[in-house]
């Protein structure tokens, strides 16, 4: 075992494909979207109406989100800050995965470190994927206000620990590629906002199959 705690007796198989191979046979790139914001800022509603989008638009899209993946990858973890950590590395490589099958991945999680969705972020870099990080941005009143979960609630009588935003901290994305504020656009304005920058980018252009 290596000091970062890697085992030292495993070796990288590459496969016979490129990835220009696995996306001509795809018919589109892949890419990750990176929902973040507060509990009830809308990252989930956003993601399911923008994976739904882009399969009406014959683009493969598949969602994780937060929640979801704490009752398998992730039942182990809590909401510790070391937990919240390995719960972001997790998905930084579950969706770079995604992203090198040519799928549009695209995650709703909280991850309130910037230094966590920043290491998901290299982890993409460093394969050559794109990364698309969304700041899904509601004040913390209206998140308060929306409060589907009664989390908030909770959060303040002092039975959760460590929620984001009231006894745990949100440090906001410093330059994500795409703002979007919850309290004054509609989902699917959000959705389209979001399909529309991919388009921009060439990131979801549909490529001929050989």
């Amino acid at each position: 075992m290596s000091p970062n705690g890697t085992p030292t007796n495993i070796t990288w198989h590459d496969g016979n494909l490129s990835r220009d191979e696995r996306e001509s046979a795809a018919g589109q790139k892949g890419v990750t979207i990176w929902l973040t914001g507060l509990s009830a800022s809308g990252k989930s509603t956003i993601a399911c109406a923008l994976e739904q989008h882009l399969l009406h638009q014959g683009i493969i899209a598949y969602r994780l989100d937060g929640d979801n993946i704490r009752f398998g990858l992730n039942k182990n973890l809590g909401f510790s800050p070391e937990d919240r950590t390995e719960n972001i590395r997790r998905i930084g490589e579950v969706s770079k995965l995604f992203a090198d099958a040519a799928i549009v991945a695209i995650t709703s999680f909280i991850s309130p470190y910037r230094e966590d969705r920043d290491s998901a972020r290299k982890v993409h870099d460093a394969a050559n994927l794109p990364f698309v990080e969304v700041y899904v941005d509601a004040p913390l009143e209206v998140a308060e206000q929306r409060d589907p979960k009664g989390l908030y609630k909770k959060a303040r009588a002092g039975q959760i620990k460590d929620f984001t935003g009231i006894s745990a901290p949100y440090e906001a994305p410093a330059n994500p590629e795409i703002h979007i504020r919850t309290d004054q656009s509609s989902v699917e304005e959000a959705a389209q906002q979001i399909f529309d920058y991919l388009s921009e980018k060439g990131l979801i252009v549909r490529r001929q199959k050989n």
